[in-house]
């Protein structure tokens, strides 16, 4: 009997390359190695600025130091703490980010059931508009919201990116009508039909049937607006200007922050603004994502992977 025939050789086989029953030993270490290598592409910058942001300034200097900091420095956070004003403009974010998102998801939902499960006239016309509003560019249209906002006084007001939120216009909104579009156009119709020869009405059929149904969509949609409802300064900048100042707003005026806190003529040299103190601010800045990224990973995942089942 051969090397090749031996029963030895088929257990090696099937171990290195594997079977019908489980996949290879080099399939995994290829596969693996592909995953670190994507996986360090997208946190090597974020690993550099928290490692960045906890070197002293005599780490900085030291053309020695790479990765690993001689000491854990967090006077850089204390510094970015007191420059940020980092509890009054975090709740601010928060306040700005989650209200308008929760308003966003329901009020979309809504409009995607509608455009899904009624038909009405100028239904195409309405879809038209829909998508114009997500591919035309916000800039385009900033001048005319703003004077509209003026005239109402509710520039520098939370409520010009609340009440946009109320009636279907927040930022991206479109594109979470499509995803409930596309969530409830695939709910099997045998379901409201059954519903509405038991009595039931039309709002106790979205509330049964098509709000669980549609679960996964609401949690992607609420995730990716808060998301974008924080990272967006061009437009809440505009908007807010003058009245209250959250979080990336006033990380985008950092260094003038801090020069007024600490004056370049007043500071010794250890004190003046430096690559550390500003990925502190940074880094503070995306940590509220961060935590809520991992609060919330396991539903995320989840309804991304049921999402694409569906085909949506």
């Amino acid at each position: 009997m051969s090397f090749l025939h031996h029963p030895f050789a088929d257990y090696l086989r099937s171990v290195l390359l594997g079977n019908r029953a489980r996949r290879g030993l080099v399939y995994s270490i290829v596969l693996y190695a592909l995953l670190i290598a994507i996986g360090f592409v997208y946190l090597q910058p974020l690993l550099f600025m928290f490692i960045t942001s906890i070197k002293s300034a005599s780490d900085l200097l030291n053309p020695m130091v790479q990765w690993v900091p001689t000491e854990l420095f967090l006077g850089n956070y204390e510094k970015a703490l007191r420059v940020l004003d980092y509890p009054n403009t975090l709740l601010t974010s928060i306040l700005i980010s989650v209200i308008p998102s929760l308003l966003q998801t329901v009020v979309c939902s809504l409009v995607g059931y509608g455009l899904a499960r009624y038909r009405f006239r100028g239904k195409t016309l309405v879809f038209l508009l829909l998508l114009s509003t997500f591919i035309i560019p916000p800039q385009n249209t900033v001048i005319p919201q703003m004077l509209m906002y003026r005239d109402l006084g509710l520039l520098g007001n939370p409520l010009a990116l609340i009440l946009p939120a109320l009636l279907g216009q927040g930022y991206k909104s479109a594109i979470f009508v499509l995803i409930f579009y596309q969530g409830f156009l695939s709910l099997p119709k045998v379901l409201e039909e059954s519903a509405r020869l038991d009595g039931a009405s039309d709002i106790r059929i979205f509330f049964s049937i098509a709000v669980p149904s549609a679960l996964p969509a609401y949690i992607v949609s609420f995730i990716f607006s808060i998301v974008w409802y924080w990272n967006e300064t061009f437009l809440t900048v505009i908007f807010l200007e003058g009245g209250v100042t959250t979080l990336p707003m006033q990380l985008s005026k950092f260094t003038q922050a801090y020069e007024n806190m600490y004056p370049p003529g007043t500071v010794n040299i250890f004190d003046r603004l430096n690559e550390a103190v500003k990925m502190s601010g940074t880094f503070l800045n995306i940590l509220p994502l961060l935590v809520l990224y991992f609060i919330l990973q396991r539903w995320f995942v989840e309804s991304v992977e049921m999402t694409g089942i569906t085909g949506e």
